[in-house]
């Protein structure tokens, strides 16, 4: 739901004006072992893509995604035990499931196809772990535990980079009081603050969420002062938790590497406020790292529309949660440069990592990359028939290299004062994470991008 630096509304990819095909209609389509009827007008989940679905790294024995995750749902379930956790889901939901039961507005960027990779009008491959929110709350009286942590793998279309992969996993946590009683938020809530005085983190917050006025960062009318006092203590003395446990062990990592920069001896994060459509009011957490302010995670309490949907009446509950990517938080533990790492089935990168332990990734090799530019011109304006945005071509690329491209660069774009066309030029970045590349290799994925670009989009190579 929060992962963040994919916050709320999704940041904005440049368009191309170019027309693309239309999936042929009554394709079918297999995931996990489920067959679905595609879509002309929205299918646009590829075979690449649908490869990934049962690797679920948060769950692979001794990978940086697994540890961090562990690390967390044990840290916050020592509290108090409260949390049940969910680590199983598959990732094809429904629509209403990844966006309506959320308050997701009809014209949410989320929504579109450039963004989201879809099966058909009606199913979708998860953008985020809470499209299970909705089961995860109707499950709490029959678990008997008044919390639950949701981890999984979740799709989004994006562009290509260094520290962007259309695959990526998220944990999702939440907290819940029925009945609004206050007298139980504050028993919860100091026994977590003991916990947190008794961590070896020396912690130094601030929080500048506290300068609050009304307009800023609005509370939902049917609770209290105090009951939005009292949870949003609980869900950040939790996050706070989490932070202190999570860096504390890096930190100590790095003591026992003797690594020769200098290691911090306390830790420095700050609230800030924050706006996401299912929470009122939002926050986020963000920690000195680096010379750095980086976010880390984004958090609210729950809007009470979201509890309705589950089948909680009118006014009767209050609930917090949050959300944060584990794939960027481990490429910053573990140190790893490439998010591609995280997919590599090479031993030198697995034999790496152990289960409980957080340490440094060694790089075992640079192999050579190299680049080509494709350059086109786009159809002239009467030619055009769909709006498509970059993360488009960004597919392109992506189905014919897959994991041998290390990023996609627009470097020039100019109009023709004679013919009026725009040109657009892109440089790709090839290069393998495991093995040398010739340019046979390259040049044949090269014309397939060539290829793709005239059939689908009606360019002019240049």
């Amino acid at each position: 739901m929060f992962s963040v630096s994919r916050l709320c509304a999704l940041k904005t990819t440049p368009r191309l004006f170019l027309r693309c095909e239309s999936t042929k209609a009554d394709q079918l389509i297999t995931i996990n072992n489920k067959t679905y009827k595609s879509d002309p007008e929205f299918t646009n989940v590829t075979p690449s893509i649908i490869a990934h679905v049962n690797r679920s790294l948060h769950k692979k024995p001794n990978h940086p995604v697994n540890i961090l995750r562990d690390l967390i749902e044990k840290k916050l379930s020592s509290v108090d035990n409260a949390f049940t956790t969910y680590n199983n889901f598959a990732p094809v939901v429904s629509t209403f499931e990844n966006f309506d039961s959320l308050g997701f507005p009809a014209d949410h960027p989320g929504r579109s196809k450039s963004d989201t990779y879809y099966v058909n009008d009606k199913t979708l491959l998860r953008t985020h772990t809470s499209a299970h929110e909705m089961e995860c709350y109707n499950k709490i009286d029959l678990t008997g535990k008044p919390g639950f942590l949701i981890s999984a793998d979740v799709y989004r279309r994006d562009e290509i980079d260094k520290t962007h992969y259309p695959v990526f996993h998220q944990m999702e946590g939440c907290r819940i009081w029925k009945n609004r009683s206050i007298d139980e938020v504050k028993v919860d809530l100091k026994v977590l603050q003991k916990k947190l005085d008794e961590h070896e983190m020396n912690l130094i917050v601030e929080d500048q969420s506290l300068d609050n006025t009304p307009e800023k960062n609005p509370k939902q009318q049917y609770m209290t002062d105090q009951e939005v006092d009292l949870v949003s203590q609980h869900l950040k003395r939790s996050l706070e938790l989490v932070i202190s446990e999570v860096f504390n062990q890096k930190i100590n990592s790095m003591k026992k590497e003797k690594k020769s920069v200098n290691i911090p001896n306390e830790l420095k994060v700050r609230w800030v406020n924050a706006y996401f459509p299912w929470t009122a009011p939002s926050w986020e957490i963000e920690v000195w790292w680096n010379n750095d302010w980086l976010e880390i995670c984004g958090c609210g309490i729950v809007q009470q529309q979201v509890l309705l949907n589950a089948g909680y009446k009118k006014d009767s509950t209050i609930s917090w949660a949050f959300g944060l990517g584990l794939d960027r938080i481990a490429m910053l533990l573990f140190e790893i440069p490439d998010i591609r790492l995280l997919w590599s089935e090479d031993n030198r990168f697995i034999n790496q990592f152990k289960d409980g332990q957080i340490n440094t990734f060694k790089p075992y090799s640079k192999y050579p990359g190299t680049t080509r530019d494709v350059a086109f011109w786009l159809p002239d304006s009467s030619e055009v028939s769909t709006e498509i945005h970059e993360n488009d071509l960004m597919e392109i690329v992506r189905n014919a290299a897959g994991s041998l491209v290390e990023s996609v660069k627009l470097i020039d774009r100019f109009q023709s004062t004679q013919t009026n066309k725009t040109s657009l030029c892109y440089r790709i970045n090839y290069q393998s994470m495991d093995r040398n590349i010739t340019n046979d290799e390259v040049n044949e994925i090269q014309k397939q991008v060539e290829a793709e670009l005239i059939d689908k989009f009606h360019v002019s190579l240049r």
